[in-house]
């Protein structure tokens, strides 16, 4: 139990200087608050009373903390651990916050925004916050992930084990090395984790936000073999073949829940390289189970555009850009809002990542010949009225899309390319007919997805004058520019996820009659221009002008 009262009044405070000192050099040396005060001459078991007297709020050491009930129906043990925090469940029934650092105003609004009710705040040390998620970690994991892991072992998958517990307790340090990397990730939300053979060993790195970050290195070529290796055999791929690459996947028990991988396995001149991707498909669901257009972050203009396309009774909607610009997400959170039970929804999809309650979702399956284009012939005949397509890749399923969008039924696409005016080139080469595609065709969107600043570390700029000129200012205007700096919160990138930029080519008569004709592009775009279309490195640039993000990342995403 906590100290009496008259025992905690003994705890000094920390001087409000001294604090605000400490929370910047924490920032600027991407470390935790306690890593700081600790530097500084505090003792670590002291700082987190201390701290809890400075913001006036108890105090929970681990007696109290073990005799908490928590309540991971409310606050999942998965988030939980992402941001190292607990919402406990005490007798009276009260919510508690327990927090180690409880001036951080980005985990507090994020967990009322979260939990939505009432919360008391308890501060306890960092310690002993992951002692107890530690411990509750292999629990949960047998009780959620039970009927998860019979599944998977009907059919002949193994599920391996990544916990703190069984990292600690593993003999083999290419296994503890694997385990442990492989958990880092999850808890840093990477989406793919690289192994990269070079000469001397090889390299870790994590893609967080859509770029990679090298994370740590290990020296030797055995071992780099070695990891390689046991990779594959949790993959189940033949470890002998070292000169063609290998696909495959295995599932994780990790963080309270089962997570896929996807593992594929490169040749190089030093050995072999792997990529894993991360499917985490319940933390996905958690993120998509209240996705709408509103909150991907598209300005306020565009979105009501394309919340008007999608509500269209029919014709194609296009969502276009590269490999991780969020095509698919948009196209999920249009279904999301569009989806009122009056209609039959259909989608084909490679893979089906998230599961829409009531919605028909169609696999494909090209080993037995289910492909895009005959899943999409058979979903016509299954009386849709509205049509999700993964994404377009050949002539074949674009005519069949297009005749779907012309017989009544409103069709959600993706097709690659790298704006609204490459695609209808790239139709154009597939051997559309114009007329056909043009009657069709609702909408193009060509979209970005850009890395937006932390708030915990940024920091106001004066831009220069080339800076100035590319943002389009005017003589004399000032600018409210801000700069990345790096931070523990954003692990010293000096960003923290990321929003939806897009352009959107709205089709009408004369626009329509401009492609038929086979009008010059230049001549397209200006009359696209002229009708309200903005070029996506302007809504880019917005951005940067209200300090949402930086002129680095708009040139490193966007042309």
């Amino acid at each position: 139990m906590n100290a009496p009262a008259d025992l905690q009044a003994l705890i000094p405070a920390f001087d409000p200087e001294n604090l605000r000192r400490a929370k910047k050099e924490a920032a600027q040396k991407n470390l935790p608050l306690s890593a700081v005060l600790e530097a500084q001459g505090e003792h670590a078991d002291s700082i987190s009373q201390r701290l809890a007297r400075t913001a006036g709020l108890p105090f929970a050491d681990h007696q109290r903390l073990n005799a908490m009930v928590p309540a991971f129906d409310a606050l999942p043990y998965a988030e939980a651990m992402q941001h190292e925090c607990l919402l406990m469940r005490e007798s009276e029934g009260q919510g508690v916050l327990v927090v180690a650092d409880p001036f951080d105003n980005d985990l507090l609004s994020w967990a009322q925004e979260r939990v939505r009710r009432p919360m008391a705040i308890v501060v306890a040390s960092r310690g002993d916050i992951e002692a107890y998620l530690a411990r509750h970690e292999e629990d949960l994991r047998a009780m959620d992930g039970l009927s998860t892991m019979t599944g998977e072992a009907d059919e002949g998958h193994r599920v391996e084990d990544i916990s703190l517990r069984s990292i600690n307790e593993d003999t083999s340090p290419v296994v503890r090395l694997v385990n442990s990397t492989l958990y880092d990730a999850l808890k840093a939300g990477a989406s793919d984790i690289h192994l990269e053979t070079g000469p001397g060993g090889i390299a870790i790195k994590y893609r967080i936000d859509g770029v990679l970050a090298t994370v740590g290195s290990i020296s030797g070529s055995d071992t780099a073999d070695q990891v390689i290796s046991r990779i594959k055999v949790m993959a189940e791929l033949d470890i002998a073949e070292r000169r063609v690459p290998q696909d495959g996947r295995f599932k994780v028990a990790a963080r309270g829940r089962a997570i896929d991988i996807r593992v594929s396995i490169m040749p190089s001149i030093h050995g072999e390289d792997a990529v894993l991707r991360v499917l985490d498909k319940e933390r996905l669901a958690g993120d998509m189970s209240g996705l709408r257009l509103d909150v991907l972050g598209f300005d306020a203009t565009t979105m009501a555009t394309l919340r008007r396309l999608c509500n269209e009774p029919y014709g194609m909607v296009l969502v276009t850009g590269p490999t991780g610009s969020g095509k698919t997400t948009t196209l999920y959170g249009a279904i999301n809002e569009i989806h009122h039970g009056h209609d039959k929804i259909v989608t084909i999809e490679d893979p089906v990542e998230y599961q829409l309650p009531g919605v028909l979702q169609i696999p494909v399956n090209e080993k037995k010949g289910l492909t895009f284009a005959r899943g999409l012939r058979s979903i016509l005949r299954h009386d849709p009225d509205k049509i999700m397509v993964g994404e377009i890749r050949d002539a074949e399923t674009a005519q069949i899309a297009v005749q779907a969008a012309l017989t009544g039924h409103l069709v959600l696409t993706t097709v690659h390319a790298n704006n609204v005016f490459d695609v209808l080139g790239r139709f154009t080469h597939m051997g559309l007919d114009p007329y056909s595609l043009m009657a069709a065709l609702n909408g193009i969107v060509a979209q970005r997805l850009v890395r937006v600043l932390c708030n915990d570390c940024a920091e106001e700029e004066t831009p220069d004058a080339d800076t100035l000129v590319a943002l389009g200012a005017k003589e004399g205007e000032y600018l409210r520019l801000r700069a990345a700096r790096g931070c523990a919160s954003c692990r010293g990138t000096g960003y923290k996820g990321r929003k939806a930029v897009a352009e959107l080519l709205v089709l009408d008569d004369e626009l329509r009659e401009a492609i038929v004709q086979r009008e010059p592009v230049r001549r397209v775009k200006e009359l696209a221009f002229a009708k309200g279309t903005r070029e996506l490195r302007d809504a880019a640039l917005d951005l940067v002008r209200r300090g949402e993000t930086t002129w680095q990342e708009i040139q490193r995403v966007v042309r």
